[in-house]
C-alpha cells in the first residue's frame, strides 16, 4: 500500500500494524479486531544520549600567571543533567459526547484465550507501542472495537455525513502521571487502507489518532479519526488510573 517514507522502523511497524489489522472489529458477526501490528522488537528507538563535551581546565601553555599570583583551584566540570523522557502512559479516553469511556492497556498486555495475533480484548481500548505517549512529539496510536460500550458509537457517527459532527469533539486522554490532554478532533478519515495520517505528519507534531474497524473480521478499511492537542491539566489518581479488566472475546458476540 501507498505510504511516504517514514524512518525504517517505523515503516516495518506500520506496514506489519496495517497487515496485522486484516482482522478487523464491528457490530456484526463475531468480534472484529482492528489491528495488531509489530511486536515488540518493532517498537521506535529510544533517543540517544547525548555525549558530554570536555570543558578546559587550565591555561593554554602560551598564557604566563603573573609570579605574585597564586592561581586559584578550577572546578571540576559539572556533569549537565540529561532529562529522561517522561515514562507516563495512557490509561484513560473519554468522548463525553459520545458516551465513550474506556480504560487503555498497552497492545502487548497478554489476556488469557486471547486470540490468535493479539487478538484486541473487550471493555478497554489501546495504545499501540510503536507509536508514542500523550506529550511527546509524535503520534498517540489508540484502537478499540467497535462494540457496545466500547467504539461503535465513534463509528456510527462518522457514517452520519462523513462524521462532520464529530469534528470540533473534545477527546480527553489520561496518563499514567495524573494528568489530563485535551485534544480536539480535526479530520475523519473512513474507508483508511494506509498510515498517511501518521506519515505525513511533521515529525515534530503531537497528535492523536483512534481508529476502529469498518466491518466484520478481515475487513480491510479502516476509520481513522485525527485530534489535536491544546491543553495538559493535573487531575486526581483516581480520574488518570481507573481499572481496566480487558475480557477476551475473539469468539464472543
Amino acid at each position: 500500500m501507498p505510504v511516504s517514507s517514514p524512518s525504517r522502523p517505523l515503516a516495518l511497524a506500520l506496514v506489519t500494524l496495517l497487515v496485522a489489522s486484516l482482522a478487523a472489529c464491528v457490530r456484526i458477526g463475531p468480534a472484529t479486531p482492528t489491528h495488531t501490528g509489530p511486536s515488540p522488537a518493532a517498537s521506535l528507538p529510544p533517543s540517544p544520549t547525548p555525549t558530554a563535551t570536555p570543558t578546559r581546565t587550565t591555561p593554554p601553555p602560551s598564557v604566563s600567571l603573573p609570579p605574585s599570583t597564586t592561581p586559584a583551584a578550577t572546578p571540576s566540570p559539572t556533569p549537565t543533567a540529561t532529562l529522561k523522557p517522561s515514562r507516563a502512559r495512557a490509561t484513560r479516553v473519554v468522548i463525553r459526547y459520545l458516551g465513550i469511556d474506556l480504560p487503555i492497556i498497552s497492545r502487548d498486555r497478554r489476556v488469557p484465550n486471547q486470540g490468535p495475533d493479539l487478538y484486541p480484548p473487550c471493555d478497554v481500548a489501546l495504545y499501540h507501542t510503536a507509536f508514542e505517549q500523550p506529550g511527546r512529539p509524535g503520534t498517540t496510536y489508540l484502537y478499540a472495537h467497535a462494540r457496545e460500550g466500547m467504539f461503535l458509537s465513534l463509528l456510527e457517527a462518522s457514517e452520519r455525513d462523513d462524521g462532520a459532527e464529530i469534528i470540533g469533539k473534545v477527546v480527553r486522554v489520561y496518563t499514567s502521571d495524573d494528568r489530563l490532554h485535551l485534544y480536539r478532533i480535526t479530520k475523519v478519515k473512513r474507508h483508511a487502507t494506509d498510515f498517511s495520517l501518521v506519515t505525513d505528519a511533521p515529525p515534530d507534531a503531537e497528535q492523536l489518532i483512534l481508529q476502529t474497524s469498518e466491518g466484520p473480521r478481515g475487513t480491510v478499511p479502516k476509520l481513522q479519526v485525527l485530534a489535536e492537542p491544546y491543553e495538559v491539566r493535573e487531575v486526581t489518581r483516581q480520574e488518570a488510573r481507573p481499572p481496566a479488566k480487558p475480557r477476551a472475546c475473539y469468539d464472543t458476540p
